[in-house]
């Protein structure tokens, strides 16, 4: 699943509008309540080697709160790493290069959406 279909879900299904708080990082977006503002999505675009991956370049992730018992099953599954700077406990991240399915995605998206309302 690409960026740009995670917008289209979350506005889609939750009429969330992505915000983008950072003028140093103009590409990272917030996918929040409207309500109670809170997160349940972080889409980054994130140096490769930060994350421990090989090869050059950015890659796109998507931040997600879960359940810890998932975070712990997730964190060593393919397409799956410890939450980049969130808590790693409740969060994962989420490669989004293909190697998860779009289905698998948007399952998390929504669960995200559940534990943060």
């Amino acid at each position: 699943m690409k960026r740009v279909d995670i917008l289209k879900y979350a506005k889609s299904k939750y009429e969330t509008e992505a915000e983008y708080p950072w003028e140093n990082f103009p590409r990272y977006a917030v996918l929040k309540h409207e309500n109670n503002m809170k997160w349940y999505g972080l889409i980054m675009n994130v140096p490769r080697e930060r994350l421990g991956l090989k090869g050059d370049g950015e890659i796109d992730i998507i931040d997600i709160k879960t359940d810890p018992y998932l975070v712990d099953a997730l964190r060593n599954a393919r397409g799956y790493l410890p939450a980049y700077h969130m808590n790693k406990e409740h969060w994962i991240s989420v490669l989004l290069d293909g190697s998860v399915s779009k289905q698998q995605v948007q399952k998390l998206i929504d669960s995200s959406f559940d534990l943060t309302k």
